[in-house]
């Protein structure tokens, strides 16, 4: 399989849905679990605090992965900012119905107003931290593509991972609570490793999954796509 022509615009069967795929997970991701941190036991019996939206959301960057290795980098692209549409969206809407005055005898607007009432320092600290990360993870997965020539899909999955998660844990939690009231420096750096750690790991793990999903995309699409010509700009609107 090669490249299509430079001219050629090939229609895909499933690339709207992988893209539905990443954007759903991306937003239930966001909208139920980041803002909670969780904690295993270790054996010594202390406890190791991590995010409770750690265990979904690398989903996404797996995704991710999957969009840029079979699809190339414009495309993914195309993705991350429907992505940050999404969440853009996402924050607004929830804004405007924490907003609206609650009708009268109904009284769940504080529980309402702490589950969907983030802040716009949080929202401003997701949108941010995925917009790097995203971009990030894929940039170094479609240069490792060149790089290796198409083999050891592993390396640039792992690694593409964790210089994307590494990015956007870095962003997110130190923006989005450095300085409040229960998230003292200790917890919030804990978090940010162990998110790093955990969202990497998760990617490890995957690979195999991801090998037969990239495997099958790529037999039904019938592409091997290589951006050797690709222009990388996130702000670019062509390949």
């Amino acid at each position: 399989m090669e490249n299509p022509p430079a001219n050629a615009r090939p229609s895909f069967r499933y690339f709207d849905l992988v893209m539905a795929a990443f954007v759903t997970i991306l937003l239930l991701s966001n909208l139920i679990g980041a803002a909670k941190p969780s904690y295993v036991v270790l054996p010594d019996g202390s406890q190791w605090s991590f995010g409770a939206g750690v265990l979904f959301f690398p989903v996404s960057y797996i995704i991710g992965d999957v969009l840029t290795e079979v699809y190339g980098y414009a495309r993914a692209r195309r993705v991350i900012w429907t992505g940050f549409a999404a969440l853009l969206f996402m924050a607004f809407m929830a804004w405007v119905v924490v907003a609206l005055p609650a009708a009268e005898g109904w009284n769940g607007q504080s529980a309402y107003e702490q589950v969907f009432g983030n802040t716009w320092r949080i929202v401003a600290a997701s949108m941010i931290a995925f917009w790097a990360g995203e971009f990030a993870n894929a940039f170094v997965l479609a240069k490792m593509k060149v790089w290796t020539q198409g083999r050891h899909l592993w390396s640039r999955t792992i690694g593409s991972t964790a210089v994307g998660q590494g990015l956007d844990s870095l962003i997110f939690y130190p923006l989005a609570f450095y300085g409040l009231a229960g998230w003292p420096p200790e917890l919030l750096w804990q978090i940010v490793l162990s998110q790093w750690f955990i969202k990497t790991a998760w990617e490890a793990v995957l690979t195999p999954v991801t090998y037969v999903v990239v495997g099958w995309l790529k037999r039904r699409e019938g592409v091997e796509i290589f951006d050797t010509q690709t222009d990388f700009s996130p702000f670019a609107t062509r390949g």
